[in-house]
């Protein structure tokens, strides 16, 4: 163990740097478990921007949360986390975060990698290509379908080859995220109300930015419209009224009016489809009256727009008791009312109207005060619908569509093989060369072409996901590895851990198919011992439960520890790698042409994780006589893997179902029970020659 431990320590440190290449500075990225909330300063907003002047960097939490970002000029955009908006999780199952700038356009100004803790440096990917592949998403377009981004600027990148489920996940992660600020900013769809952005003004400054609507009426208008009224007005230039009005949900309208507590209060008290409409009045008439506390509307108020009337009614009303803007008048009643935006659109034009009536020898005669309120275009925003964001592991299914039919077939014929064993193995033949020919798509097609090698750091990562926020999605992004995890957790209900590593292991099949080939040209076959067997297996059950363990303390190191898996080298990376990794995997290999599933038997961590939940297996179809171990022990002696110990049993948590044991069960030329059965039934005929296995 200290030499092999040593061994895997070589590999890594001479790895190292071909893996990692220029990757960012320690500094520049956030451990994984760090419970801080990163923040873009000036010079981090400025750099994704592509601006050379110094901006400003607010912190805002109404609505979706970020900070919103601005030059001497004005307004450029807004920055936010994937992880506090879609709280994006990682194959490793822990945060990735991530900033995106989004402009005002809606397009991607740029990202900015904060912290991952993806398994990408195993795959020989650094953590400055994902950084590259981020910067790559700048420039796009969020206002155009995916199929026109590229008419319109920059088209969303693929994912990483060989990367594809953290790349996946980071992908989906910044478009989400883009396209959720870039909708709260008002950026896409109709016009919408800009309800982020916050800039100090005073009463005069808000009068005169058209935030505010006013109209006055004097007593001499009021005596003149009302003539005859039993109860005269006084005459004068005194305000009859003086109406003010405004919309209120654009903070900088808002908090400027309320005040910042206030503001909060009155937003609190809005459903999702209504706004908030700020009256104000002064002078002798009211525009509340008192008849709204019997009947529950106010009958002086009304709302008009585009010749449709809303009415306002007393649950919609929230008495306002004092102003905290600059320069605000006094007034007598200050009102806050609550529209539905389902049927009123509050950026378009509309008039508020407040009646007054009195009574006249004639019957009762009565005046429409109008006012005119229309919302600054500042605070209205309007561009072509944002694009919808498909959700990535659609597309990753569409894509591999000629793969999942593949892997499909496989899954079946393989079903089709176990249910149906019996038949199989009473046909040598069949299961000798239908054996041979299943493992050789397993190993070129399905490990070397679809890329269907699982891996204990699949495992690492699902019970990470379970302990940090499970999504399925993290997991679809890759369909075939999702088959076949579906498949095997399934099949070790039915059969255990051998319907994976004995018929979908693509390394497995490598192995068995290289001592075949081995066998074929009389290299020796060592026999290990049952009692040195007991004491190999060990290996693999403590690499397993170290790596599982050491991911709790750190992912990094657990997936260190996980190059104990040669999967990566032979299989998804081809032998294209560092020496000392090709050289374990050659040594495996060798070591596999003197011991049958060398590597399967003692070392493959995968086997062990599977082999735990195998004990739960509801089913045990693989036959044995009660001869078997006492009279006959050729079984024994043939087994791939040595799973049936010296008195006949088949250990389950070692066996590859293989079934040669079966074909050997049901072969009269094999099996010595059969051959003394039909020795005593024909004791003229000569034994016959048992069959090679």
């Amino acid at each position: 163990m200290r030499l092999f431990r040593a061994f895997l320590v070589a590999c890594v440190a001479l790895a190292a740097p071909a893996m990692i290449g220029a990757a960012p500075a320690a500094g520049d990225l956030l451990r994984a478990d760090a419970p801080t909330q990163a923040e873009p300063d000036p010079a981090l907003a400025a750099r994704l921007f592509g601006s050379d002047e110094t901006l400003r960097v607010v912190r805002e939490e109404g609505g979706v949360p970020g900070w919103s970002v601005s030059s001497p000029d004005g307004p450029l955009g807004y920055i936010a986390s994937t992880w506090e908006i879609s709280h994006s999780v990682g194959y490793s199952g822990r945060p990735i975060d991530i900033l995106v700038a989004v402009t005002e356009a809606g397009r991607i100004a740029g990202a900015q990698l904060v912290r991952h803790n993806e398994p990408i440096l195993t795959l020989g990917i650094s953590t400055a290509d994902i950084a590259r592949y981020i910067d790559s998403f700048a420039g796009i377009d969020l206002t155009r379908p995916p199929a026109e981004a590229g008419t319109g600027g920059v088209a969303a990148p693929d994912v990483i080859a060989r990367a594809t489920v953290s790349s996946g996940v980071i992908r989906d992660s910044i478009l989400r995220t883009a396209r959720t600020v870039a909708l709260a900013r008002s950026a896409a769809g109709g016009a919408r109300i800009d309800r982020l952005r916050f800039a100090a003004k005073t009463w005069a400054e808000l009068q005169a930015l058209g935030a505010l609507a006013h109209a006055t009426v004097t007593l001499d208008q009021a005596r003149a419209a009302l003539g005859g009224a039993k109860v005269p007005i006084p005459s004068g230039k005194a305000p009859f009224i003086d109406l003010w009005a405004a919309l209120l949900d654009p903070p900088t309208i808002g908090r400027n009016l309320l005040g910042q507590q206030a503001y909060s209060r009155a937003v609190a008290t809005l459903g999702a489809e209504e706004v908030a409409l700020f009256v104000a009045s002064a002078g002798l008439h009211s525009h509340r009256g008192t008849a709204w506390r019997r009947s529950g509307v106010f009958e002086r108020l009304r709302v008009v727009q585009d010749g449709a009337t809303f009415e306002v009614r007393a649950e919609n009303y929230l008495r306002l008791d004092r102003l905290a803007a600059e320069g605000a008048p006094d007034f007598k009643e200050l009102s806050l009312f609550r529209l539905p935006t389902t049927s009123f659109d509050p950026t378009r034009p509309f008039t508020i109207e407040v009646t007054a009536t009195r009574e006249t020898e004639r019957g009762e005669v009565a005046m429409r005060i109008p006012l005119d309120y229309a919302l600054p275009g500042v605070f209205v925003q309007a561009a072509a619908a944002l694009a919808e964001v498909e959700p990535l592991w659609i597309g990753a299914w569409q894509r591999k569509r000629f793969e999942v039919i593949g892997v499909g077939l496989m899954l079946t014929v393989l079903a089709l093989i176990l249910f149906l064993q019996q038949s199989f193995v009473r046909r040598p033949r069949l299961w000798r060369w239908g054996r041979i020919g299943f493992l050789s798509v397993t190993l070129v097609w399905l490990g070397w072409i679809a890329g269907g090698q699982l891996s204990v750091v699949h495992i690492i990562a699902f019970v990470q996901s379970l302990l940090t926020g499970f999504r399925w999605e993290t997991f679809l992004i890759e369909p075939v590895v999702f088959m076949l995890w579906s498949f095997v957790a399934l099949g070790l209900l039915f059969w255990g851990r051998g319907v994976f590593c004995g018929w979908l292991c693509p390394f497995g099949a490598l192995q068995e198919l290289t001592n075949e080939i081995a066998q074929r040209l009389s290299v020796p076959q060592v026999q290990v011992p049952q009692v040195v067997q007991e004491r190999l297996w060990v290996i693999k059950y403590t690499l397993f439960v170290a790596i599982l363990g050491l991911s709790f303390y750190s992912m990094e190191q657990a997936l260190v520890l996980a190059e104990v898996e040669p999967f990566k080298t032979a299989m998804s990376m081809l032998f294209i790698r560092a020496w000392p990794f090709v050289l374990f995997v050659a040594v495996i290999l060798v070591a596999g042409l003197f011991i049958e599933r060398f590597y399967c038997r003692y070392l493959c961590p995968l086997g062990a994780a599977l082999a735990i939940p195998a004990k739960l297996k509801l089913f045990d179809w693989l036959s044995r006589r009660p001869q078997c171990g006492r009279e006959c022990r050729l079984c024994e002696k043939l087994c791939t893997v040595g799973a049936i110990d010296p008195i006949g049993r088949i250990n389950p948590n070692e066996c590859v179902l293989c079934l040669r044991c079966q074909m050997i069960y049901h072969d009269a030329n094999s099996c010595t029970i059969l051959k003394r059965r039909q020795a005593r039934m024909n004791p003229g005929e000569p034994p016959s020659e048992p069959r090679p296995s």
